[in-house]
Formats: C-alpha cells, sequence, structure tokens
C-alpha cells in the first residue's frame, strides 16, 4: 500500500529531504516535462509569491504554474499548510545560526531576527504563511532552537526566554508582512494610504487643535526608516527581557 500523504511528510521532516520518487507526467507531453518533486513545488510556489505575491498562491494556481493538476500536488504535499511550512523551512534553512556568546548574545539575538526579517521581505507576503501555525518542520524549529540558545546564554530565565522566542517570531512575522503590503501597494500606485514623510507631516500639521501632541510630536513620529523603528523595537523587546543587561 503506498504511503499516505501524512506519512510523507513524517518522512520528510525525519529525514529532511523529499523521501518520495518523483511523481511520472501523464498524457502526450509528460515526457517532455520535468517530474514533480517537493524541490519543485516549493521552486515553483517561491516564484509565484515573488512575483504575484503570497496571496496569489493557492494549490490551483501551483498546479497550473507546474502545468498538471493539484491531485498531482497532493502526491508531495499534504495541503496548503504543508505548503507554508514547506516554504518557511526553505527560508530558515539558509540561515546561519552563531555559537551562543554570553558576551555577544544581544547582537546574536538581533542578527538572527535582522536575518530572519530578510529572508522574508524576499517574498512578499511570506510571513503570513507563519502565522498561526505550530511548526513541525525541523529548519523552522531549528531556528527556533538557536535563538533559544543564545537568549539562554545570555542570562535570560528559561520561562522569560521561551516567550521571547515566540513574541520576537511574531513580530518579524508581522513587521516583514505590514512591509510587504505597504511595498505592493506602492507598486500598484496606490498611493492614496502609503505615503512619504512629507505628506504625514502635512496631515498631521492640518489636524484639529484637539491633537495637540501628534501636532506637537509630528517630526519624531515619522523619524526614522523602517528598519530605524525594527532595530528600535527588538532592542526594546531584549532589553525588557527578566535577566538581561544592557552593557551585555
Amino acid at each position: 500500500m503506498s504511503p499516505t500523504p501524512e506519512q510523507r511528510r513524517a518522512a520528510r521532516h525525519q529525514l529532511g529531504t523529499d523521501s518520495t520518487a518523483p511523481a511520472a507526467r501523464r498524457g502526450p507531453s509528460g515526457g517532455r516535462k520535468k517530474p514533480i518533486t517537493v524541490d519543485a513545488i516549493i521552486s515553483t510556489a517561491f516564484g509565484l509569491v515573488e512575483t504575484e505575491g503570497y496571496e496569489a498562491l493557492t494549490m490551483r494556481r501551483l498546479a497550473a504554474a507546474l502545468e498538471t493538476g493539484p491531485s498531482s500536488l497532493y502526491a508531495h504535499v499534504v495541503n496548503k499548510e504543508d505548503l507554508d511550512e514547506l516554504l518557511i523551512g526553505r527560508l530558515c534553512a539558509e540561515i546561519d545560526l552563531p555559537e551562543p556568546d554570553p558576551a555577544a548574545w544581544r547582537q546574536q539575538i538581533v542578527s538572527v531576527c535582522t536575518r530572519l526579517r530578510d529572508q522574508y521581505l524576499r517574498y512578499p507576503g511570506i510571513s503570513r504563511a507563519a502565522f498561526a501555525a505550530a511548526p513541525s518542520n525541523l529548519d523552522t524549529l531549528r531556528v527556533a532552537e538557536g535563538m533559544l540558545a543564545i537568549l539562554l546564554a545570555g542570562g535570560i530565565n528559561p520561562q522569560a526566554a521561551a516567550w521571547a522566542v515566540d513574541s520576537l517570531s511574531l513580530y518579524v512575522g508581522a513587521y516583514s508582512l505590514e512591509l510587504s503590503l505597504a511595498n505592493r501597494r506602492i507598486g500598484r500606485g496606490d498611493d492614496g494610504w502609503v505615503v512619504g514623510r512629507d505628506e504625514l507631516l502635512r496631515r498631521f500639521a492640518a489636524l484639529p487643535d484637539t491633537f495637540p501632541q501628534t501636532k506637537r510630536y509630528a517630526a519624531e513620529l515619522t523619524a526614522g526608516t523602517v528598519h530605524d523603528r525594527f532595530d528600535f523595537t527588538v532592542g526594546l523587546m531584549i532589553d525588557g527581557l527578566p535577566g538581561s543587561r544592557r552593557d551585555s
């Protein structure tokens, strides 16, 4: 009896590879097309997200890009959620993790968060695939393991370190998603909702006097680049951890 999709998924997680044989193409053009594999599915999915955004990625759209039917995909991936986990896992696999250093733990955790952010930003909206899921992909879990080890090396108590990994990962994903959405709106010429600093300053200056703090501190509210704000927020989260040492 052929293995079920769940068994194939479990085998992938155990071995870290595509454990199934390539699916043979059927039909008159089958011999001229590349076989369908998990790697081919993932690579094609990333191509779609890069050009059309994550919201365009469906199993039907992916099957069309591979010139096959959705049923052929389900021979390799369990469902869309399984595909999401494979995509995030592939991005996480490319992240180098440092050996935890008690003397440099703050810089190390910021570096991992920044690298994860940059991975997400390569593919518009892809961080949405990491939300509302308990990861089981070994590459995704490897990054979480590395972040936890860094925080523990910095003297953060285990419970705070565990929750910090979750909080930092959530912030990185949300930040990346918002920036991706803003960039796509700009790319579509939808400048009514995404505006620059000069326009924001003009709008704040035009507010009624019932917004005295916003009008007074408009320069501060609009200062810095988006990545400046990212660095500030990650630093704020780290400095607020029980046991964190600013001088470490």
